[in-house]
């Protein structure tokens, strides 16, 4: 989804961002407020219901929306969710620059 339509969904409370990118990035730049963080490389681990390290947050009838800081991670990260069993998933195309260039709120870290 574009970063206006992410915008948009924010308000929702069925959504739920997801922060893909590294605790140095969201130090550094901050986050949506409210996402999630879910490192990129634990993100199938998270999701797998199976996993040892399964985290109930994706079990959630919810749709879930990615981000990283350009969108490249994200939009990867969309696919494997989805070819894991999770039906309502997007990425933020452009990731979180795109967002702040929207004109999306930034929350510290």
């Amino acid at each position: 989804i574009s970063a206006e339509e992410a915008i948009v969904a924010s308000a929702s409370t069925d959504v739920v961002f997801v922060d893909l990118r590294d605790v140095r990035e969201i130090k550094r730049e901050g986050k949506i407020p409210g996402a999630f963080h879910c490192p990129r490389g634990l993100l199938e681990f998270w999701i797998d219901p199976e996993s040892p390290y399964h985290n109930a947050i994706f079990a959630e009838d919810k749709r879930f929306v990615f981000y990283c800081n350009l969108g490249w991670r994200s939009a990867l990260a969309a696919d494997i969710a989805q070819q894991m069993g999770l039906k309502k998933v997007c990425h933020v195309d452009g990731g979180f620059d795109a967002w702040k260039k929207a004109g999306g709120v930034v929350e510290s870290k």
